[in-house]
């Protein structure tokens, strides 16, 4: 590193030399790493020292993208950043989401590419040479890291539950929305940053499936390479994708399915709700048999049993960048009754309207539903998951 003396060299203006400043200067990152985290504070400072070695020669920098982690993650990061000039940190407050995070990073990016990567070392890092590489040859858009071309493997990542569960989800992605690629699941990929740049107003910032996203909404237009690599154990920390995950990687594929003509959120809200009818008649049959209630008190309180799972599922899938926790999950769970309340007055409301003629049941019956969903939607993101 240059002294400050040498750093004030004066041309023959009494100005600091351009040429002399250009090379006193840190170059410029020609990749940036997206490692968008949650709860990864034991991991990062490894994963740093790992892409250290891996990358010799390149010039990268590492954007930790944190969701302000109640372990500490952004701090662990920020300890690196201060030693480390490749390192830097963006913490998020009141916004959570994979796919919202990869999003951030990449647009905070000036590198010519950017690949995204978990940060819990399942992802060998050892092939970020490679994929660079293939970009830099000018034929290839998007690089996957897969799991399912040939050389590649789950390997001890995965349990065996989720590893049927990952094949079925890639099934319904290339038979849905035609997507070519083996594993449309990966989480780990390398893309021209102008493609990111291009792309990134129609990605949703909900979910965890970047990827599927991405390739999906360029419509068949990117030239993509696959390169095998092994899905590695977690070393620390838990993972990120729980059950919950199954639904809102179904809202991402209708939505995608139907041209983001709906919005990803209301496709999870729409999905928790016809969940909440299975509760609903289930509680119904518990309350007329098993409690001897009357049918009206039955109904009734299946509808505040179907509610109250309705509320908890939305808290934390479709509501999960705005989570409820403590007095105001309670709170947040009253508003909710009301909400719904109305939203029954005005499916029935709608319904009478239509229903003048019993050959249109059907219709009326829909049309209600339909304008109780909505009002049910519109009213709990204003209300009870209102931003802060």
């Amino acid at each position: 590193m240059e002294s400050a003396a040498e750093l004030r060299k004066l041309d023959g203006a009494g100005k600091v030399a351009p040429a002399d400043l250009a090379d006193a200067m840190p170059r410029a990152a020609e990749l940036s790493i997206v490692l968008p985290t949650f709860n990864e504070a034991q991991n990062v400072p490894i994963l740093i020292e790992l892409l250290h070695e891996t990358l010799d020669g390149i010039d990268w920098e590492a954007i930790v993208v944190d969701d302000n982690s109640p372990d500490g993650t952004t701090e662990a990061a920020r300890v690196l950043a201060r030693q480390d000039p490749r390192v830097r940190v963006i913490r998020r407050i009141g916004r959570r989401g994979l796919s919202g995070a990869c999003i951030e990073g990449m647009l905070a990016s000036s590198a010519d590419y950017v690949a995204v990567m978990d940060a819990d070392l399942q992802h060998d890092e050892a092939l970020l040479p490679e994929m660079l590489a293939e970009l830099k040859h000018g034929e290839t858009d998007l690089v996957v890291a897969s799991r399912k071309v040939e050389g590649g493997t789950i390997g001890e990542g995965l349990s065996k539950f989720r590893a049927w569960g990952s094949n079925i989800a890639n099934s319904l992605a290339q038979k849905l929305l035609n997507v070519s690629l083996s594993d449309p699941m990966s989480g780990f990929f390398m893309i021209r940053r102008e493609k990111a740049e291009e792309i990134a107003p129609r990605l949703s910032a909900q979910g965890f499936k970047i990827l599927l996203d991405i390739v999906s909404s360029f419509g068949g237009r990117l030239r993509i390479k696959e390169l095998p690599f092994t899905f590695r154990e977690r070393q620390h920390g838990e993972s990120k994708l729980d059950t919950l995950v199954t639904l809102d990687y179904f809202g991402l594929l209708l939505a995608k399915y139907f041209g983001n003509a709906i919005s990803v959120r209301f496709l999870m809200f729409g999905l928790v709700g016809a969940s909440g009818l299975v509760v609903h008649l289930i509680a119904l049959r518990l309350f007329l048999v098993v409690g001897d209630y009357g049918f009206n008190l039955a109904q009734t309180a299946a509808s505040f049993v179907a509610m109250t799972s309705n509320f908890f599922l939305n808290n934390q899938l479709t509501y999960r960048d705005r989570r409820l926790t403590g007095i105001k999950a309670i709170q947040g769970l009253l508003t909710f009754y009301a909400v719904c309340s109305v939203g029954v007055l005005a499916n029935v409301g709608v319904a009478g309207l239509i229903y003048q003629d019993p050959a249109y049941w059907l219709f009326a019956g829909t049309a209600g539903a339909i304008m109780g969903a909505v009002w049910n939607y519109a009213a709990s993101s204003a209300l009870t998951w209102r931003k802060s």
